[in-house]
Parts: structure tokens; C-alpha cells; sequence
């Protein structure tokens, strides 16, 4: 099987599959726990891991996974002291928001100067990070070239667990488990999931995750695959009709584009608010309450 991934490429190799399809995917995750079942890095793996799978299919080269991503403040603050509770060490690798989408606009300049023709930043990590991702791409676009587009993985993944529309994504539940079952099987181990019965919350584990089926998940990553390819044609196509010019070269734009174009409506960004809805305060003595408020960036 060929190589897609970017950084196990040879030159020769990545300017091979880049005048084959001009088309280059990002994948975004985060460690944290997923239950005690499945590896704490499995927002990534899996978003990795069905990128290389599209881009072996429809073509591509698939970008290097971030690992970092949001957590620990807002609402993201609030649910892991409701669903991971008190621990030691909470093994995450995370960053405030101002920092991931920084980064986010440096891969798109690569992307650009690069003349990659089309784009995609494919995120495991949930939560309303995925949103601001979209707002982020939609605000840049005018200023580059390249085609670009931002999802969770579960917008792909339709029909879903249960063919039903509406179970594209959880929490290590029985989608997650499942897609990382069949993308990466030495990073589950179902023996590992307490009975019913045990007390949790355990490490932030679906309550439907003793559902979990390695088939399913290896038909749901296929339902995924298929729909990154249509919408890879879809951004490559729109490319060759509208014969975009490749603007984004220098650090220094990008700087200036973050400053001039994003940060003026960053505060409005929904990873940048206090709370999710009517959520409560994290209490002081939490493990989670250091970085829960959302300090003014504005």
C-alpha cells in the first residue's frame, strides 16, 4: 500500500501524490481519558487514522496529527469535573483556544504556500471547538487560495452507529470505542469496562459503550471514508472553476491576518465563552477549577 502520511514521505513521494491530487488532510485531536477501555490519545488516532484511509481511496497526503487541542476552561472545565471527576493527573494535552487556532492558521498557511489546491481539518476532539474551527476557515478563505473545509469527524459519519442519522459521535461510548476498535485495535480493550454496576464516573466513559462492535466501527470509518471523498472532489472542483491566487506566504501575514481578521470577533468564538448554557460554576476545590474561567482576550 502506498504512503500517505507527510512525514514518512519521500520527496519524490509527496510531489508524486500532490500532482496525482492536489488535496491535503489535517487531523486534530486531544489526549484525554476515554474511559478505561481505550487509549487516552483516541481523539486524534482515529481522526488519523481515517484520513490515511480516505487518502489511500480518493487520493491526498494526510498532514502530521496534532495532539494538542482545547480543554480544561469554560464548559470543557465543567464537564470533566462532571464526567472525569477528581484525579491525580488528568493525562490531557491541551491549550487555550487563542493558542490551537493560531496554530490552526499556521497549517493553513503551509497548506497555501504549499499550492495544495484543496484542504481539510479533520477533528476527533468535540465539544464547540468544531464550530469555531468552521468560523475560523470561513473568516480566513478570502485570503487564500486553497479550498478549505473543517468538520468533526462526526458530520462523516452518516448513517451513524445504528444506521439511524443520529448517532454519529459520543464520548467513548459505543461510536468512539468502536471506531478505534477498527482503526487502531491495540489501543481497546474491552475487558477493561466495568460492569454495570461499578460506581464512576469512569474516566468519562459512555454509558452505551458495552455496545461497542469492532464491525460496526469498521463499517462507519468505510460511511466516513466515502463521504471524504465526495467531499474532497467537491473542494478540488471548486478549485479548478474559480482559479483561486495563493496570497498566504509569510509569517508575518499570517500574523497580520490573525490580528485584523480573527481576533476582532475571537471573543465571540464559542470555546472563548464562560459556560455552556446554564452549566454550574466549577467548585475551588476541583482538580479543574485552575483554568475553568475564560480570561479577556479581547
Amino acid at each position: 500500500m502506498r504512503e500517505v502520511r507527510w512525514e514518512r514521505m519521500f520527496p519524490d513521494e509527496l510531489e508524486r501524490a500532490f500532482a496525482e491530487c492536489p488535496l491535503v488532510y489535517f487531523p486534530y485531536g486531544l489526549c484525554e481519558p476515554h474511559g478505561p477501555q481505550c487509549a487516552v490519545g483516541l481523539d486524534a488516532l482515529k481522526a488519523h487514522a481515517i484520513a490515511c484511509r480516505a487518502a489511500h481511496t480518493h487520493g491526498g497526503i494526510v498532514a502530521p496529527p496534532d495532539y494538542w487541542h482545547i480543554h480544561e476552561l469554560s464548559g470543557y472545565a465543567v464537564w470533566a469535573e462532571q464526567n472525569i471527576g477528581q484525579v491525580a493527573r488528568t493525562w490531557l494535552t491541551s491549550m487555550p483556544p487563542w493558542q490551537h487556532f493560531k496554530n490552526v492558521l499556521y497549517h493553513v498557511r503551509t497548506a497555501d504556500t504549499l499550492g495544495f489546491h484543496a484542504a481539510i481539518f479533520f477533528t476527533g476532539h468535540y465539544g464547540p471547538n468544531w464550530q469555531d474551527l468552521k468560523t475560523l476557515l470561513t473568516l480566513v478563505q478570502p485570503h487564500v487560495g486553497t479550498r478549505l473545509y473543517g468538520l468533526p469527524d462526526f458530520e462523516a459519519n452518516q448513517p451513524g452507529f445504528a444506521g439511524d442519522g443520529r448517532s454519529g459521535g459520543d464520548h467513548a461510548g459505543r461510536v468512539e470505542t468502536s471506531l478505534l476498535w477498527a482503526a487502531e485495535p491495540e489501543c481497546v480493550d474491552v475487558s477493561r469496562i466495568p460492569p454495570p454496576d461499578a460506581p464512576g464516573p469512569h474516566f468519562a466513559m459512555g454509558d452505551n459503550a458495552r455496545e461497542s462492535d469492532r464491525r460496526i466501527g469498521e463499517r462507519m470509518i468505510a460511511d466516513e471514508v466515502r463521504w471524504l471523498g465526495d467531499k474532497g472532489r467537491e473542494l478540488l472542483d471548486a478549485y479548478a472553476r474559480e482559479k483561486p491566487t495563493h496570497a498566504l506566504r509569510t509569517f508575518e501575514q499570517v500574523e497580520r491576518l490573525w490580528e485584523e481578521v480573527v481576533r476582532p470577533v475571537f471573543p465571540q468564538f464559542q470555546t472563548m465563552q464562560p459556560a455552556w448554557g446554564d452549566q454550574p460554576p466549577v467548585p475551588e476545590t476541583s482538580v479543574w477549577f485552575a483554568n475553568w474561567r475564560v480570561p479577556d482576550r479581547r
